[in-house]
């Protein structure tokens, strides 16, 4: 990473949207701004707990290793999302890693002044605890799927939850450049796994790739699958 003075204007980020007015200018003597080089890592799973990450720009996979060694991908991230604060326990380790999936800005701030941050900013309090709660909620639901759905309808999830995490480009195509090794690694099934069932999908007419691009062609069929799944588990 490379430290920059430009990236954050203290207006977009989740720190600075839900900070007192008061505190943006402590905010602008603390932190400090980062680019990031796609394919860079922020942190590895292990490293000392330092402090947390607010990312500004670009998109970011937040992932653990598992099973000899393989890669699984707990989530992505883009603007205006937290990363490393699961380093906030009472083991200060980050749990995961985290990989710059194309350049990006960051804005980062130490584990000290992240303390006087909460002491000062109630709004910002409540919205981290907000944070963490919608986060334990995703994370048991994806963890509930992994075990009880099918490696089909885990793959048709995968891909509907990126079209809404991402939206999509201007050729109606999922907004995020992924290799398939990492599309992969998001559904926690091997890269053969992966393949076969995308072709599949791609003879049913549910989808349509042209290299790194995924467009959902039937989403309702796609939803159809993983609701079907789900039955009985809701």
């Amino acid at each position: 990473m490379k430290e920059t003075k430009d990236a954050c204007n203290l207006n977009n980020c989740f720190l600075c949207t839900h900070s007192i007015k008061g505190w943006l200018p402590a905010i602008g003597v603390h932190k400090k701004n980062f680019t990031v080089k796609k394919g860079e890592s922020i942190f590895k799973e292990g490293d000392p707990f330092k402090g947390i990450y607010f990312v500004y720009t670009g998109k970011f996979k937040v992932h653990t290793r598992w099973n000899n060694d393989k890669e699984f991908i707990i989530r992505f991230a883009k603007p205006g999302d937290i990363l490393g604060h699961m380093g906030l326990g009472n083991n200060p380790v980050y749990p995961a890693s985290t990989t710059a999936l194309e350049p990006a800005t960051l804005c980062y701030i130490d584990l000290d002044f992240f303390e006087s941050t909460l002491n000062v900013n109630h709004k910002f309090t409540n919205a981290l605890m907000r944070f963490f709660a919608d986060e334990l909620q995703k994370s048991e639901k994806r963890m509930r799927n992994l075990v009880h759905m099918p490696v089909k309808e885990r793959i048709a999830l995968a891909m509907l939850n990126l079209k809404k995490m991402f939206g999509v480009d201007a050729a109606d195509a999922i907004n995020i450049e992924l290799t398939r090794q990492d599309l992969s690694s998001y559904a926690a099934v091997s890269y053969e796994t992966w393949f076969k069932v995308t072709q599949d999908f791609i003879q049913e007419n549910l989808i349509a790739v042209t290299g790194k691009s995924i467009t959902l062609q039937n989403e309702a069929a796609l939803q159809k699958l993983v609701d079907d799944a789900n039955e009985g588990f809701e």
